[in-house]
């Protein structure tokens, strides 16, 4: 089964507070992501967020330009379900985040518990790459994954864990971290994972 197929199998079987991420009050994501906005942010893409709860909120911040990026077809279609009118005023692009060449430009780079779930070194290059495509110097990323600490496995699949300064590394010279916070969530079953929040600025990378 590949990865469009199992994350179809997920969103399709399961409601979004049914699985292990669930969030209704994103907070942390809320409170980084609204800090660009404080510094002048305007656009916000959210990798991975297709049942996320966190786009209602990116619609209340005042964004002037929000999309959402998520490889299943069913975990959009229930965001727009809950969204009603309001999902006319969201992008939805469907597409693998390590196949898709361009998304267009954005201020903020938003992703919690996608890049964990990529294994390859590849998939994690055209990862990092298409946030540098997208994102400006200048601009935010905010990515959240299991911390060192955190679960070995998450949907079925073994995920990669990362420590503040391991997850710097992989996102390369091209972002500059900010800041990372490690933070506790509890699934709906009231099981303790550990994430690692970290913000980083789009720069320019020193010439050779």
């Amino acid at each position: 089964m590949d990865a469009h197929e199992h994350w179809q199998r997920i969103y399709s079987t399961r409601q979004p507070n049914e699985v292990g991420w669930y969030e209704l009050n994103p907070a942390l994501s809320r409170e980084l992501v609204g800090k660009a906005f404080q510094r002048g942010a305007r656009s916000v893409v959210d990798i991975g967020g297709g049942a996320s709860f966190l786009i209602d909120h990116l619609l209340d911040m005042g964004f002037e330009r929000v999309a959402v990026v998520d490889i299943a077809e069913a975990a959009i279609a229930l965001a727009k379900k809950r969204l009603g009118e309001r999902e006319r005023r969201v992008e939805w692009i469907v597409g693998d985040v390590t196949a898709l060449g361009d998304i267009g430009r954005f201020d903020v780079w938003h992703d919690r518990a996608v890049f964990h779930f990529l294994l390859d070194d590849e998939a994690r290059h055209s990862y990092v790459e298409l946030s540098k495509r997208t994102v400006e110097p200048g601009g935010t990323a905010v990515i959240a994954t299991f911390a060192d600490d955190g679960p070995q496995r998450c949907s079925g699949l073994p995920v990669r864990r990362y420590s503040a300064d391991q997850l710097a590394e992989e996102c390369g010279p091209g972002w500059k971290r900010i800041d990372a916070e490690r933070r506790v969530h509890r699934t709906p079953l009231g099981v303790a994972q550990n994430y690692i929040y970290s913000s980083f600025r789009r720069v320019d990378p020193p010439s050779n």
